[in-house]
């Protein structure tokens, strides 16, 4: 029995969604709450903002009355994975999933879809954020890990002399430096999708106004089932954006019409704060770097029979040439802008559990959803200032997904008097306050290597 009286047929239709609205709404405008590292001690973090710093007599030529800028180059890691609600192990290492030890990168970006299953206890109940602590443990872990290996390799080298390091070894060694660790400046979690930035320690003080949004798109239109959540944060000059989604499923001829209007919602109802200059970009397409990463749930628009044989053949041309997601791109409507690297590796969805067989390739095999193989996982971006060096997968076969990543070369605005101050910091007469900021960050970055529970909640 109802107790709400609808005055005609199309309001009774629209009440539950209504009322979805009217529930969540405020769960999913709660995107000023966070998880990241940060200094527990204010003084320490103010004496490295460089931003807030200046004097004359620190330059050689008076930089601080020339406002000039300047380019430097970051690598940006890219990470997405539907772990298809399976927690991580705790022995599960990730430390190779990060590429090859000579290939340290500046910010890493991990995207994760249905970290949780997606039933309706974890859709409409309270959000589960010990398993996003997992990941992020295991994230922390796999970069001290790197980082570790970089050192030992460093001063194995040395031992050795210069003579002996391969052309690799010097690149990794003298054209990129061992960070001392990474800091998450930013982790957000709707319902199964989560999304965790780090960046290098030395460069946390040159980020800025970090935040998140989220937008559901699952059912009714608004549950966070499927969706986005979207980070952006200013590193220096330069606004960046990050979007981790999952778009809706479907391998039925007109389901991506149901994607297409997934992302036209995301990037209408994403919004971050103007700041309190109101200076700063307020929608995704605003930043000036962007890049989309997840599961986007794009098929391939071919037989499943001819799907399945142009697999085996590794035609993976052919199989482009009717991607639903590349068609996208080239019709130049939801996505216009925006680009996406070659694809040279296999389709990412559907396996069998545990094993490198696609589901339905097993003779009498029954259960689950029949899925023709699929790119569903994708890293596309936006605009310019970013140059993609990779794009490929990975093989843990945790999930019925694998794992794609990219990294990237950004283009990262620096104003003069910021190059000018970081001399200084290089300086011998930087050396005089060395020691007394060591004192101040000791117990920080004690915790910060800590395990994830030394993450704390910004608000």
């Amino acid at each position: 029995m109802s107790f709400i009286m609808a005055e005609n047929q199309e309001e009774l239709v629209m009440w539950p969604r209504l009322v979805t609205k009217k529930i969540l709404g405020e769960r999913l405008r709660s995107n000023n709450n966070f998880v990241a590292d940060f200094p527990s001690n204010a003084e320490a973090s103010s004496l490295l903002d460089i931003s807030s710093l200046g004097s004359p007599s620190l330059s050689e030529n008076n930089i601080l009355n020339q406002r000039k800028h300047n380019f430097q180059n970051y690598k940006i890691f890219i990470s997405t994975w539907n772990v298809g609600g399976i927690a991580p192990q705790d022995d599960l290492d990730i430390a190779d999933w990060l590429d090859t030890p000579n290939n340290m990168c500046d910010i890493y970006v991990f995207g994760f879809q249905e970290i949780v299953p997606l039933r309706a206890s974890y859709v409409l109940g309270s959000e589960n954020s010990k398993i996003s602590m997992k990941w992020n443990s295991s994230i922390r872990e796999a970069l001290n890990k790197k980082i570790q290996h970089c050192l030992e390799k460093q001063q194995y080298n040395n031992k050795l002399g210069r003579k002996q390091k391969t052309a690799e070894d010097e690149k990794a060694i003298f054209e990129s430096s061992i960070p001392e660790g990474f800091r998450c400046v930013i982790s957000k979690q709707m319902v199964g999708i989560l999304i965790s930035v780090w960046i290098r320690s030395d460069l946390r003080p040159y980020v800025r106004h970090p935040r998140a949004s989220c937008v559901g798109c699952g059912i009714m239109g608004y549950l966070g089932n499927k969706g986005s959540v979207s980070v952006r944060f200013q590193l220096h000059e330069t606004s960046f954006c990050f979007v981790c989604s999952h778009l809706a499923s479907g391998g039925r001829e007109g389901d991506e019409k149901h994607r297409k209007s997934d992302v036209a919602e995301i990037f209408s109802r994403t919004s971050f704060p103007r700041g309190p200059s109101f200076d700063l970009p307020r929608k995704i397409l605003d930043h000036d770097r962007v890049i989309l990463l997840g599961d986007l749930n794009y098929r391939i628009s071919l037989p499943e029979a001819t799907t399945r044989l142009l697999v085996d053949r590794k035609e993976w041309n052919a199989l482009l040439e009717n991607d639903q997601l590349r068609m996208e791109l080239m019709s130049g409507q939801v996505f216009e802008g925006w680009r996406e690297g070659l694809i040279k590796f296999a389709p990412t969805y559907k396996y069998c559990l545990n094993s490198n067989v696609y589901f339905g390739c097993v003779e009498g095999q029954k259960g689950g959803k029949w899925r023709a193989p699929a790119w569903c996982d994708r890293i596309i971006w936006y605009g310019e200032g970013l140059q993609q060096r990779l794009y490929t997968r990975g093989e843990s076969n945790l999930s019925d997904h694998r794992p794609v990543k990219a990294i990237f070369t950004a283009q990262v605005q620096v104003s003069s008097t910021l190059k000018g101050l970081q001399k200084f910091f290089l300086s011998e007469r930087f050396d005089q306050i060395t020691t007394k900021f060591d004192q101040m960050s000791s117990s920080d970055k004690f915790r910060c290597r800590g395990r994830s529970s030394n993450c704390k909640k910004i608000h």
